[in-house]
């Protein structure tokens, strides 16, 4: 019967993981600090141990050092209600097996301790030490002074997944829209690190010259080209030990493409003009907003270039799907600006509105718009009125946006709590008769009337919408003729 510690001084939590494990048929002791889980593994170590990071007296993160001392077999699993990019780094390099972000499930506990049952080597830690810390707990980025901030549970899993990445040469794919920071989770990869003292070099390749691009990427030799007066080292070869942060991946020419795969397989560039390889030692992440698969279905992307870049995908959620970050995000931005006290500078109605706004831009029209805000508040509190207004959405995909924005934005309405009325118990039904006889009405107005091509639009059967605009129509249902007798 495997053995579990809990070290945890909140007794609801301790409580509830003690009642499932045991449910579970494990043998389960509980420590309310770190000192005494200490001298519990001192006795006995457990095969799993879950760890609390904020803990009276030694922190769980000091502890994890000396538990990973005392019992290497264990493993030890890491919880926390306040994870950050720092504590996923510092818990997953100091040999944790997993990291859990409170509130958490219990089933997730579960897994994870079946899980570290059936590893097969015991977690080891990972080299290098973690980034320089600011105000926030947030690491800064490789100096860029650019830092991940963020509590959802969305980004505790990007965290994770950069914890666990960081220390191994493995190749990268960030996905996400525009602006939510894709550059900067690169380099956060890059500054965890062993390369962290090595070059890090952002390549942007829709700004490169379509013509210059393999030239760009893999240099050249003198006479290669017209105009190729001397020899020169490309990109890859400049960032020798370090890391490549190829943004914007679905622009790449497919002849350079090939050649970006003979690097990835067998770390040597071929300078244009040049019969002679040379050897690199690099590290390649890339980034893209655009749907990768379906470039590689249509013939634009090279299939066995994007699983060779497809190692470890980290997908960054929009500002839409995180919204409980936005006041961290907006006292992150505003700090950074030179203003103390930032918290003091935003009212609750600010608040309130920059949730109410769907950010299309993400995090970085955020920040802009922060600015921009700041600069009319002339030092005082920013309100509503002080931002710019929204751009102007047009394409196809904003009004995609618009519309799940509105669909969320009216679930939250009606899932808020309210005393007086009972909880909701048929939103699907609801939002079907909000939104078909709209449907219905718009594609009938389209076609003018004309049903057959009206159903087609739909993809129902004729049957279908009839049945449909009978019932939000009423429309007479069609009496049978009498039998005959």
């Amino acid at each position: 019967m495997p053995q579990v510690l809990i070290i945890d001084d909140e007794e609801t939590i301790a409580w509830a993981l003690r009642r499932a494990f045991e449910r579970e048929h494990y043998r389960v002791a509980v420590a309310a600090s770190a000192e005494a889980g200490l001298g519990l593994v001192r006795q006995q170590p457990p095969e799993v141990i879950f760890l609390d990071v904020r803990l009276p007296g030694m922190d769980g993160l000091a502890a994890l050092e000396q538990l990973r001392r005392l019992a290497p077999e264990s493993a030890v699993i890491v919880i926390t209600a306040h994870g950050d990019l720092s504590t996923a780094v510092r818990a997953v390099q100091g040999g944790a097996f997993d990291y859990l972000t409170k509130p958490f499930e219990l089933s997730q506990a579960l897994e994870a301790a079946r899980r570290a049952l059936t590893r097969l080597t015991p977690s080891q830690p990972m080299p290098g030490k973690e980034g320089s810390l600011n105000r926030e707990g947030s690491a800064e980025e490789g100096g860029s002074g650019e830092a991940l901030v963020g509590r959802s549970p969305a980004m505790q899993t990007v965290f994770k997944r950069i914890a666990r990445v960081a220390p191994t040469s493995a190749c990268v794919l960030i996905t996400g829209e525009s602006g939510t920071g894709k550059e900067v989770v690169a380099r956060a990869i890059h500054a965890h690190s062993p390369r962290r003292h090595r070059p890090f070099l952002p390549v942007h390749v829709a700004a490169l010259n379509p013509h210059l691009v393999e030239s760009e990427l893999f240099g050249h030799v003198r006479g290669a080209f017209t105009g190729a007066e001397r020899h020169r080292e490309g990109l890859l070869q400049l960032a020798h030990g370090g890391t490549v942060f190829l943004d914007e991946l679905a622009d790449i020419p497919l002849p350079v493409q090939a050649k970006l795969l003979r690097v990835l397989e067998r770390q040597e560039v071929l300078p244009v003009g040049s019969g002679e390889p040379v050897k690199v030692d690099v590290r390649i992440i890339s980034a893209t907003h655009a749907d990768l698969a379906a470039e590689v279905a249509a013939g634009r992307f090279r299939h066995d270039l994007y699983y060779r870049l497809h190692v470890y995908p980290i997908h960054l959620p929009p500002l839409r799907e995180r919204r409980e970050d936005i006041p961290l995000l907006a006292e992150h931005f505003l700090r950074r600006l030179g203003i103390p006290e930032p918290g003091r500078r935003l009212p609750e109605q600010t608040l309130r509105y920059l949730h109410s706004r769907s950010w299309p831009g993400n995090v970085r029209e955020l920040r802009n718009a922060l600015e921009h805000a700041a600069i009319e508040a002339h030092g005082g509190p920013i309100l509503p009125e002080h931002f710019p207004p929204p751009l102007p959405l047009d394409s196809p995909h904003s009004w995609n946006q618009r519309f799940q924005e509105l669909i969320a934005q009216w679930v939250r309405q009606q899932c808020r709590p309210d005393s007086s009325q009972p909880p909701p118990s048929d939103l699907y039904q609801q939002m079907l008769q909000l939104v078909e006889p709209v449907l219905l009405d718009e594609v009938l107005r389209h076609t003018q009337g004309n049903r057959l091509l009206a159903a087609r639009y739909l993809g129902l059967a004729r049957a279908t919408l009839r049945k449909l605009l009978r019932k939000y129509h009423c429309e007479p249902t069609p009496t049978p003729p009498p039998n005959p007798t």
